[in-house]
C-alpha cells in the first residue's frame, strides 16, 4: 500500500530558497510591455481658455528587441521537476485529508445524531420520572398534610388535656401550699411556744462573780462551783480535785466553792487528797456547810480557807474508828497507822481551836460518851470549825430549772433470807403492801443525827 505523506509548510519554506535563486538566475524573457493608451483630453473649466491637446505618442521612445534565450540549468530543471512532484504529492495529500476529514464529520455527524437521540430519550425518562415524582409528591403533600391535621389535632388534644392536669395539679398544690401553710403556722406557733417555755426554764441572767462573795448574811456562789454529797471515797477526791485544777486554769483569783449538803465523811485517803488540792490551789476555796458534815466532811469544812453555813447546820467530829483485822501484832500496826492519820488530820484541827490533841479528844467525850461530837453552826463559829454564819446562800448558777435534769427516784432493796430470791429495788415514797397485805410507804434512811417529825398514827409510814 502506497503511503502518502503531507509536507508542512516549514519545510516548504526551508525549499522555497532553493528554487526562488535558480529562477532567479535564470532570466525569462518577458513579454513586451503594450503601447500605453493614448491620454484622454483634460476636461475644460468653464470660463477657462481653451488649450490644445499635444501628442505625446510621437515622443515615446521605441520598444526594445527580445533577449537572446538562455539555456536552463539542469541541476534546477532537476529541482523543478521533484518541486512539481511535491506540489503533486502534496495535493494528492490535501485532497485524501480532505476527504478523511469528510468522511470523520460523517461519522461525528452519525455519532452526534445518536448523542442527540440518546439525550431526547433522557430528556423524556427525566420527563417522564419527574412526572411520577410530581405525582408522588402531590400524594405525600397529601397525606402530610392528613398526617399534620391530624398531629394538630392531637398535640390540641394533649395541650387540652395537659392544661386540664395542669389546673388540677395547681389546684391541688394550692390546697397542698395552704395546708403546709397552716402547719408551718401551726409548727411555728408550737415551736414558738416551746421555745417560750424553754426559754421559761432559764433564768435571765448570769452567775455573779463578786470580789467579795460574803456580803453581811448572804453568800454569793459562783458556777465555780463543786458539789460534797454522800460518802467520800476515791472518785469522790478525783472529781473535786479535777474541778479545782480546772477552775485555776480558767481563773486562779476568783473563789471556789465546795457545797456540802449532807455528807458522813469517808476515806482518809480521799479527803486527804481533796484538802491537798484545797491548799495547793491559786484561788482560795471557801467550803460551804447547807446541812450536816460529819469526820471527813467536818475536817474540810474546818480546814478550809474559809467556811460558811446555815445556823442549823451540823458539824461533827469524833476520832476515827476503824475495825480492825488479824493477829495482835497486825493490829497493833494498824491502831499506829490509824494514830498517824488522827494526828495529821485531828492536829491542825485542834491548832486552829487553839488546844491539843489530847485536850481535842478530851472535849469530844467530856460532849458525849460516843466522843462523837456534834455542834449547831451557830455554835460551832465559837469552836472555830466554822468561820462565818450565813442566812442566805445565793446560788447565781442555777439558771437551769431543775427539772430538766430530772434525778433518778432514791431505792432500796430489802436484803433476802438465805435460799430465797433477792428482790427488785423499791422506790422511796411509793406505796406498797407489807408482808401483812396492809399499805404502807417506805421513807429513806435518815442520816444519825436526823430524824423524822410526822405524824404517822397507824404506821402507815415506815423505815425499811
Amino acid at each position: 500500500m502506497k503511503r502518502h505523506f503531507l509536507l508542512p509548510s516549514s519545510l516548504l519554506l526551508t525549499l522555497a530558497p532553493l528554487i526562488l535563486p535558480a529562477q532567479e538566475t535564470t532570466p525569462v524573457p518577458a513579454p513586451a510591455p503594450a503601447a500605453p493608451a493614448p491620454s484622454a483630453p483634460a476636461p475644460a473649466v468653464p470660463g477657462a481658455p481653451a488649450t490644445q491637446t499635444t501628442n505625446t505618442s510621437s515622443a515615446q521612445p521605441a520598444a526594445a528587441p527580445p533577449a537572446p534565450a538562455v539555456p536552463e540549468d539542469p541541476k534546477m530543471t532537476e529541482v523543478k521537476k521533484e518541486t512539481a512532484k511535491l506540489a503533486a504529492e502534496r495535493d494528492r495529500l490535501m485532497t485524501e485529508n480532505a476527504i478523511a476529514k469528510e468522511r470523520l464529520a460523517a461519522e461525528l455527524g452519525s455519532r452526534r445524531a445518536d448523542l442527540e437521540r440518546t439525550a431526547l430519550k433522557a430528556e423524556e425518562e427525566k420527563a417522564r420520572i419527574a412526572a411520577e415524582f410530581e405525582t408522588a409528591k402531590q400524594k405525600s403533600d397529601r397525606e402530610l398534610v392528613t398526617l399534620r391535621m391530624e398531629n394538630e389535632r392531637l398535640l390540641l388534644e394533649g395541650a387540652i388535656a395537659k392544661t386540664k392536669s395542669e389546673l388540677r395539679l395547681t389546684e391541688l398544690r394550692l390546697t397542698e401550699t395552704e395546708a403546709r401553710s397552716e402547719i408551718t403556722r401551726l409548727s411555728t406557733l408550737i415551736e414558738q411556744k416551746e421555745k417560750e417555755l424553754s426559754a421559761a426554764q432559764y433564768a435571765d441572767a448570769k452567775p455573779a462573780y463578786p470580789e467579795n462573795p460574803h456580803q453581811g448574811q448572804t453568800l454569793i456562789i459562783s458556777d465555780r462551783r463543786i458539789t460534797l454529797n454522800g460518802p467520800i471515797v476515791t472518785s469522790t477526791a478525783d472529781d473535786i480535785s479535777e474541778k479545782i485544777a480546772y477552775f485555776n486554769n480558767k481563773n486562779a483569783t476568783q473563789p471556789i466553792f465546795i457545797v456540802i449538803d449532807n455528807s458522813p465523811g469517808g476515806s482518809v485517803m480521799a479527803g486527804y487528797r481533796i484538802l491537798k488540792a484545797m491548799q495547793g490551789s491559786g484561788a482560795p476555796v471557801y467550803v460551804v456547810v447547807k446541812s450536816f458534815a460529819a469526820s471527813m466532811a467536818a475536817c474540810i469544812a474546818t480546814l478550809a480557807d474559809k467556811s460558811f453555813a446555815y445556823p442549823n447546820a451540823v458539824i461533827l467530829h469524833h476520832q476515827i474508828s476503824s475495825g480492825s483485822f488479824g493477829n495482835l501484832t497486825q493490829q497493833k500496826e494498824s491502831i499506829q497507822e490509824i494514830e498517824e492519820w488522827w494526828q495529821r488530820l485531828a492536829g491542825p484541827i485542834a491548832a486552829k481551836m487553839g488546844i491539843s490533841t489530847g485536850d481535842f479528844i478530851k472535849r469530844m467525850y467530856s460532849k458525849v460518851s460516843s466522843g462523837d461530837w456534834s455542834e449547831f453552826a451557830d455554835k460551832a463559829t465559837q469552836l472555830k470549825w466554822i468561820d462565818f454564819i450565813v442566812d442566805d446562800i445565793r446560788e447565781t448558777a442555777q439558771l437551769k430549772h431543775p427539772d430538766l435534769n430530772p434525778k433518778p427516784a432514791p431505792t432500796f432493796t430489802i436484803l433476802p433470807l438465805r435460799g430465797a430470791e433477792s428482790s427488785a429495788p423499791i422506790p422511796y415514797l411509793t406505796e406498797g403492801i407489807d408482808e401483812k397485805g396492809r399499805p404502807c410507804i417506805f421513807l429513806p434512811r435518815p442520816n444519825p443525827k436526823d430524824v423524822y417529825y410526822l405524824f404517822n398514827p397507824d404506821g402507815y409510814y415506815r423505815l425499811p
